[in-house]
This record gives structure tokens, C-alpha cells and sequence, in this order.
């Protein structure tokens, strides 16, 4: 999708900018992600659902609720950034209270990373929390990720790469490799390495708003935001993702290194970068060379070119 903003007092006092946008769903069968274009704020939202999977109204899962509650609340665009997240997060809170969670035990706990901007004539006021990622590109090339961030997968995706190792040692570490893994990674063997990543995985969410942020509706999420405005001097581009839009690496990273992903935006524009990472998970399905949660996340993408 894409649209074009001329009217100079509506978003920004440039002559035009274009948006382009991505909302996809991936593998599973309900896309969490959420995304919100409202006047002059611009938003991406990677929901989360609880551990015991429960569904509400509608088959709906608490990660989708999570994220377009959050999306709903800032889509009114009438108090600074910083206090929309924490109405977001109290929104979340009173969702979850609404649909009987019991919200004493984090493993119940709905959830949605967030990337929010607000672009103000030559600044871009911004928000972030937990994975959602806002990059700044500048007219020479290079760019700024607003906040370099610790992956807090990055523990499990390394556990699932020694797993994969230890129970699957003929896969191969090349996209070469992939038909031999095709017929020789039984669906049990995979169904065994999955099961041996679930405490992992109880282990990470039990740390939400301790390690690492997001908003669960938890008071303690509002010490998590990242928030700040920047200067459009220079800036060519503002991108803004989930990490359904990462590109897959066979190594985790505990930084995520975004240099390809911005040549390959700048090279392919947002649709030629998402086609290239679908096609490279389809490549590896069971997530083998590159270690993921599942063949394709969902996408919520924006990209603003001024």
C-alpha cells in the first residue's frame, strides 16, 4: 500500500512525502501485528499472545487485542507520545481484566512491542518498546537505529541453533544445504527440539518489564519506553518495523546488525525487501539455517520518504 501526504499543514511542512505500507500475516493463523496512519503519527504493533494460548471474542488472541488496543489509543493523537503508551498500557490492562485474565501470573499477560513516531514539521517525534525498530536513513546512505537495543530472543535463538546442531549435524550452515534438510529433518526429531524450548521460552516472557520492555499493561512497562524527538535535516527515509521484516541470519545476533536490510530497502524499496525475506524463510521452513520462531512472523512496515 502506499499514499502520497501534498497538503504541507496536514503532516509536515515539506512539499510531499510518500508512505508505503506492509501488513501481513505470517504462519500462524491470526496475524497479531498492527500498524495506524492518523494524520501526522505513524505506527507499527507486534502482539503477543499468553503462553497458555487462551482465545477471546470472536477467536481473537490476546496478542491481536494487545496490538490494536495499543493502535486504537494512539490513534487518537491528543496528548505527547509518552502519555499515549501509558494509556495504551493501561487500555491493555483493562482489556485483559474485561476478558477474565488473570493478570497475577505474567504467563497470562497480553503484550505488544511498539515503534510510534509524530512527524512535526523538520523533527520526528518518536516512542518505542520492546522490538518494534525505528530506523533513520539519511540522503547519503547511511542510517541511525533510535534504539540499539539487546535482542531478548537472542538466548533462545541460540539454544535453538545448538539444538539444531546437536540433533540435526548434517544440515549444513548454507542456504546451499537446504534441499538435504528437507528430507532428512523428521517432522518428530523437529517436534522433540521445539518441546526442549518451551521452558526457555517461559523463562524469557517471565522477565517482561524486568530485562527487557514492553507494554502488558504492568506499571513497570512505562519505565521501559525509549522516547525522544530527532531533526529531519538529512533524512531521506524513516523506516518502521516488527521483526517479522528482520532479515533471517544463520548466526543470532544479541545486537541486530540492520546495514543489508537498509541497502536492500534503498536498492528494492519496501515490497522488493519483504519479497526477499519471504523468500528466504521459504527457503529454510523449519527454521534450520536460520533460527526463528516459526517460518514467517507477521509484518506490520512503514516506510516514509520525505
Amino acid at each position: 500500500m502506499s499514499c502520497f501526504y501534498n497538503d504541507p499543514m496536514e503532516i509536515t511542512h515539506r512539499p510531499q512525502i510518500e508512505i508505503r505500507t506492509i501488513l501481513e500475516k505470517g504462519t500462524a493463523v491470526q496475524n497479531e501485528d498492527f500498524l495506524i496512519i492518523q494524520d501526522n503519527i505513524l505506527g507499527v504493533f507486534d502482539g503477543a499472545t499468553s503462553l497458555n494460548g487462551q482465545k477471546f471474542g470472536q477467536e481473537r488472541t490476546g496478542g491481536a487485542i494487545a496490538s490494536q488496543t495499543a493502535g486504537a489509543v494512539f490513534k487518537k493523537n491528543h496528548f505527547p507520545l509518552n502519555q499515549l503508551a501509558c494509556q495504551a498500557n493501561d487500555a491493555i490492562m483493562r482489556q485483559m481484566i474485561s476478558n477474565g485474565v488473570d493478570t497475577s501470573k505474567k504467563e497470562n499477560l497480553w503484550c505488544t512491542s511498539a515503534a510510534v513516531v509524530r512527524l512535526k514539521g523538520e523533527s520526528l517525534e518518536w516512542i518505542q518498546s520492546g522490538d518494534a525498530v525505528i530506523i533513520l536513513i539519511y540522503e547519503d546512505g547511511s542510517h541511525r537505529v533510535l534504539v540499539d537495543r539487546e535482542d531478548h530472543d537472542h538466548e533462545t535463538l541460540t539454544l535453538w541453533k545448538n539444538l539444531v546442531r546437536t540433533h540435526l549435524p548434517g544440515t549444513g550452515k548454507a542456504e546451499g544445504a537446504l534441499p538435504q534438510i528437507r528430507q532428512t529433518a523428521p517432522q518428530q526429531v523437529i517436534d522433540l527440539m521445539r518441546g526442549k524450548l518451551a521452558g526457555q521460552v517461559r523463562k524469557i516472557r517471565s522477565e517482561m518489564n524486568i530485562t527487557y520492555g514492553v507494554l502488558n499493561g504492568e506499571k513497570a512497562a512505562e519505565d521501559f519506553l525509549n522516547q525522544g524527538e530527532e531533526s529531519l535535516d538529512r533524512v531521506a527515509h524513516v523506516l518502521l518495523f516488527t521483526d517479522g521484516l528482520s532479515i533471517p541470519r544463520p548466526e543470532p545476533e544479541p545486537h541486530k546488525d540492520f546495514t543489508d536490510l537498509v541497502k536492500t530497502y534503498l536498492n528494492l524499496g519496501l515490497e522488493g525487501l519483504k519479497q526477499m525475506i519471504r523468500s528466504r524463510e521459504e527457503r529454510d521452513p523449519h527454521c534450520l539455517i536460520c533460527p526463528r520462531f516459526k517460518c514467517h512472523d507477521d509484518i506490520a512496515a512503514i516506510a516514509v520518504r520525505f
